[in-house]
C-alpha cells in the first residue's frame, strides 16, 4: 500500500510517498482497531535509495509487532539538498498524526526509526518538527474515531512519540568526514571516500553554513533542543564504522546532560550497512540476530504505559 502526500512544509514543492507495511490483520481490522506505527527513514547518503530498502526490516516489525510500519520515501540530493529530507519527514509526520484514524494508526503510540542517513533523519526530523509546531498558535489536531463512529479531536504533539531507534547513524557534522573515519578499528572496512565525498557534497551543498545547524548535526544540538527529544532511544552502531564514536558521544550527551533512557547495542565485528550486503554468501543469522533483538524492544516500548 502507498500513499503519495503534497509537500507543505518544504518550500521545494511536490509530492511525498509514503509506503507501508502491515500485518496480515490489518485489511480486514475492525474499524475501532488502531495499530502502533514504526515511521521509517532509509539510508543511502541523503542522496541514493528508496522507501522499499529497508522490507526485510519491515516484514519482520509487521510480523513480531504486529505494528504498522511506514516508510518514507523523501526527496533526494543532490536535486533536493539539505534540508529538504528534513522537511519531508515533518510533512510524513504531520500526515500520518492528521489521518492516523482513517489509517488506523494510533497517533499515540509511533516510534521513528531509521539506518545511516536515516539515523540522522529520526532524530533531526523531531527537532525540526518540533520547532515547526512551536512556531505557528494552533497545535496539531489528530483525528480519532470513537465506537459510536464519530470523529472528535484532541491535542497531539511531538512528545507522544514513543523513541527513537537508530542503525549506525550519520550524528555530527561539524567533524570532517576523514575525521570520523579515522575512529574505526578497521580502516579497511570503511565506505570508499569517493563514495562518501559524494554523499556529503551532494546534499551538504553549504557545508561552512550548515554544518553546525542541529537539522543536521543533531549530536551538537544545544541541550534545550534535544530535551523535546523522546525520552526512549535505542542505538544500534557498528563496531567497525567510522560513525561509531559520534553515536557513542551523543549517547553520553542524552544520558548525563539530558536524562534520556538510552539503551546502546554495539553490533561486533560489522561495518556500516552489516544488514545489507550485496554478498549472497554473507550469513544472515547477524542481521535476523539484531533485527530480533530491536523488535523485542519496540515490543516494550509499544506496551509501556
Amino acid at each position: 500500500m502507498k500513499i503519495f502526500i503534497p509537500v507543505t512544509v518544504s518550500p521545494r514543492r511536490g509530492r511525498i510517498k509514503l509506503l507501508f507495511y502491515v500485518p496480515p490483520t490489518y485489511p480486514t481490522r475492525d474499524p475501532d482497531r488502531t495499530y502502533p506505527a514504526v515511521i521509517n527513514f532509509h539510508g543511502g547518503g541523503f542522496t541514493i535509495g528508496s522507501a522499499a530498502d529497508d522490507a526485510r526490516f519491515a516484514h519482520t516489525v509487521t510480523t513480531e509487532n504486529g505494528a504498522v510500519f511506514v516508510s518514507v520515501d523523501y526527496r533526494l540530493a543532490p536535486e533536493y539538498p539539505f534540508p529538504t529530507a528534513v522537511e519531508d519527514g515533518v510533512d510524513a509526520i504531520l500526515y500520518l498524526v492528521e489521518h492516523a484514524g482513517e489509517l488506523g494508526i494510533d497517533s499515540n503510540n509511533m516510534v521513528v526509526n531509521g539506518f545511516s542517513a536515516g539515523g540522522n533523519l529520526a532524530f533531526s526530523v523531531l527537532l525540526r518538527l518540533n520547532d515547526w509546531l512551536s512556531e505557528r498558535p494552533a497545535i496539531l489536531d489528530a483525528e480519532e474515531n470513537h465506537k459510536e463512529g464519530k470523529n472528535v479531536t484532541r491535542k497531539w504533539s511531538p512528545s507522544k512519540i514513543r523513541a527513537i531507534m537508530a542503525w549506525y547513524p550519520s550524528l555530527d557534522f561539524t567533524l570532517p568526514r576523514y575525521s570520523r573515519k579515522a575512529t574505526n578499528p578497521r580502516q579497511d572496512k570503511e565506505l570508499p571516500n569517493i563514495l562518501t565525498n559524494l554523499f556529503d557534497a551532494s546534499y551538504v551543498q553549504n557545508y561552512d553554513r550548515d554544518r553546525q545547524s542541529p537539522y543536521l548535526s543533531p549530536a551538537a544540538a544545544p541541550l534545550d533542543l534535544l530535551r523535546g527529544l523522546p525520552d526512549t532511544i535505542v542505538l544500534f552502531p557498528c563496531q567497525w564504522d567510522g560513525l561509531a564514536a559520534e553515536a557513542e558521544k551523543f549517547r553520553e550527551r542524552l544520558e548525563h546532560d539530558r536524562g534520556k533512557k538510552v539503551t546502546y547495542r554495539v553490533i561486533p565485528e560489522a561495518r556500516h550497512g552489516f544488514d545489507r550486503a550485496p554478498n549472497p554468501f554473507y550469513s544472515t543469522s547477524k542481521r535476523a540476530r539484531y533485527y530480533l533483538q530491536a523488535c523485542g524492544e519496540l515490543r516494550s516500548i509499544f506496551a509501556s504505559p
